[in-house]
């Protein structure tokens, strides 16, 4: 029996895909849960339908995500911290505050958990940290950290 998945499912494939499937196993449990339909003529074409419009919004996402990561690396996030005569902060800069800065440099609102950080910065000076915007887009940014009197 010929269906087409709605839904991940395990030794099958993947939504979307076409799959050949026992009879029984496709009538009994696949089809009456939602994971499937048939792979009737006007499925598949709705399929290969709702393919084409997934494939176009994925290169529409990519496409927006290279145009971000550009401007994110064209310049520097300036950070004022709070901070000591030898360079070193009173407490650390997190990736909540380098969000917050690149919206306001940028107009870019970025969730903080796509901010990469390795350790919170504690010094004043330029530090590196990836963005990851999207599946295998990522931006580096540089922050520089200036001490506030």
């Amino acid at each position: 029996m010929k269906i087409i998945l709605k839904q991940d499912v395990k030794g099958v494939g993947k939504a979307g895909t076409v799959a050949d499937v026992a009879a029984g196993y496709g009538r009994n449990y696949l089809l009456p849960h939602g994971l499937a339909e048939e792979a009737t003529k006007g499925n598949l074409a709705q399929a290969a339908s709702r393919k084409a419009s997934q494939t176009k919004r994925d290169e529409k996402t990519l496409a927006d995500a290279r145009e971000v990561a550009a401007k994110l690396e064209s310049r520097p996030v300036v950070i004022k911290a709070k901070g000591g005569e030898s360079g070193k902060l009173f407490g650390a800069v997190t990736n909540a505050q380098i969000a917050e800065a690149i919206e306001a440099a940028f107009g870019v609102s970025l969730d903080r958990h796509i901010i990469d950080l390795d350790e919170p910065i504690k010094t004043a000076g330029q530090h590196t940290c990836e963005v990851k915007l999207t599946q295998g887009v990522i931006a580096r940014v540089t922050v520089t950290v200036e001490p506030e009197a």
